[in-house]
């Protein structure tokens, strides 16, 4: 559905350039104003249907990149080795509609943080990319284990060697949705808008009592979080969310908000360097 709705902006938006540009502009420079002219009508379009903004880049640059590769003298196999480049690397965007989104230096320290010292802990970190983030917490907390999932090839293949080293991080290629989360201590996920609800359905069911969502950037619509964490301007938000008590004799977990399980000493040190 999203590739069709894709398709249909470019498709729309060259109707469009190419009545508004057929009387106005001659050749040779017909070419470049139509181009320039159904990319930004492409990127427009994109804008209107709320699409996310990664996908308006994409409609942006489209057109003028395949025309400015028309021009080149580039042999065939290069197209086949780019095309299976970004493959490996956006293995499950167009599904998933979840770009591949790193955590900044800034953010993982309010991420360590946030963890609680009390314990030693569990922690997934749902769509590791290439691993980085494992890699400083797991270094930070040797006393925690630390696992993440991916599901594109290249970059679960980086985060496989970056963390080769580590005895407490475990990195699977694996689709997200297949994973118990009542495994876990800690649920991290940097995703988008787009799969939070489905998110928040999953983790309302399957989250252990006193485990903790903490979402990068994006919330769980309808539901408020018990803590947000953005006193750090280099760093994104996080929003903490636990999901109190257990399914009922019906099956249905209980959904009401109980308050993060531990607190952060305020004297804590930042174990994550620039």
């Amino acid at each position: 559905m999203h590739l069709f709705r894709a398709l249909a902006i470019q498709f729309v938006s060259w109707i469009v350039a190419l009545f508004a540009l057929r009387y106005t502009v001659s050749p040779p420079a017909g070419l470049a104003a139509v181009v320039i002219m159904q990319a930004g009508v492409a990127a427009a379009l994109a804008l209107a249907l709320r699409a996310p903004r990664w996908w308006v880049v994409i409609h942006l640059l489209f057109s003028p990149l395949v025309v400015a590769a028309r021009t080149l003298d580039i042999a065939p196999t290069w197209y086949l080795f780019a095309f299976l480049a970004l493959s490996a690397v956006f293995w499950s965007t167009f599904r998933s509609r979840v770009p591949l989104f790193l955590t900044n230096q800034a953010t993982a320290r309010a991420l360590l943080q946030a963890l609680p010292k009390n314990r030693a802990l569990h922690l997934v970190d749902l769509g590791c990319g290439t691993g980085e983030l494992l890699r400083r917490l797991a270094m930070s907390r040797p006393d925690c284990r630390f696992t993440g999932v991916e599901n594109a090839p290249l970059p679960w293949l980086i985060a496989r060697l970056r963390n080769r080293n580590l005895p407490n991080v475990t990195v699977r290629r694996d689709d997200l949705w297949s994973l118990e989360l009542g495994d876990y201590d800690v649920i991290y996920a940097f995703l988008s808008p787009v799969p939070m609800p489905q998110l928040g359905r999953k983790a309302s069911v399957e989250m252990k009592p006193d485990a903790m969502l903490i979402a990068n950037s994006f919330e769980i619509p309808g539901v408020k979080a018990d803590r947000v964490i953005d006193s750090d301007p280099a760093a994104r938000a996080l929003y903490v969310y636990t999901f109190a008590g257990r399914r009922g004799k019906n099956g249905r977990p209980v959904r009401e908000m109980a308050p993060v399980s531990a607190a952060v000493p305020a004297d804590a040190p930042h174990l994550i360097a620039e």
